[in-house]
């Protein structure tokens, strides 16, 4: 066992290396067989990619989207102050408008034929909405009659959370990989 983990690090510089040079892609699966891993073939593919649908980055925006109007309407109705109703919606804006950029720029993403390329657009991407966010929470204060920082916050707090309830109420897997 410590040999195979000993051997790891050169044995990856070695496939990075082959695929660097263009070497044959079937000396590369090979090796790989070797090592214990099976590549799937392109049925095989389809069938994961079937019983493990990705979570749609628009779903979820939507689900933020509808959260952050509950929520400011749940402010509006338990307090009777429509400016506590405000301060929650603008808590759920600032969540809800940058994740809105950040999907946008990563569905624009996925033409990206470089892994490398795509990883730094996800960063830039995650930068501009975080700075937006921030942005939007300084400028709450001019832009919020009657500001309540408490119902900003908790409207923030809960739209935020939708990405975890997103990913619990995802559907579970249909099948293990190692099914197939």
């Amino acid at each position: 066992m410590a040999e195979t983990t000993a051997n790891y690090p050169e044995s990856l510089a070695h496939k990075n290396a082959a695929l660097a040079v263009g070497s044959d892609s079937d000396e590369w699966v090979d090796e790989a067989q070797d090592e214990g891993f099976k590549p799937l073939t392109r049925e095989e593919a389809k069938k994961v990619r079937a019983a493990n649908p990705p979570l749609s980055l628009w779903m979820v925006l939507a689900g933020q989207a509808g959260v952050g109007i509950l929520v400011a309407l749940l402010a509006w109705a338990l307090t009777g102050q429509a400016h506590i109703g405000g301060s929650a919606g603008y808590g759920a804006l600032a969540v809800v408008i940058p994740a809105a950029l950040f999907a946008r720029g990563l569905s624009r993403q996925k033409s990206a034929m470089h892994g490398n390329a795509a990883l730094i657009g996800f960063f830039i991407w995650e930068m501009v909405k975080i700075a937006l966010t921030v942005a939007m929470l300084f400028a709450a204060p001019r832009l919020v009659e009657g500001l309540n920082w408490l119902a900003l916050l908790a409207g923030f707090v809960v739209t935020m959370k939708v990405y975890w309830v997103a990913m619990w109420l995802r559907p579970a897997r249909k099948k293990s990989i190692n099914n197939f």
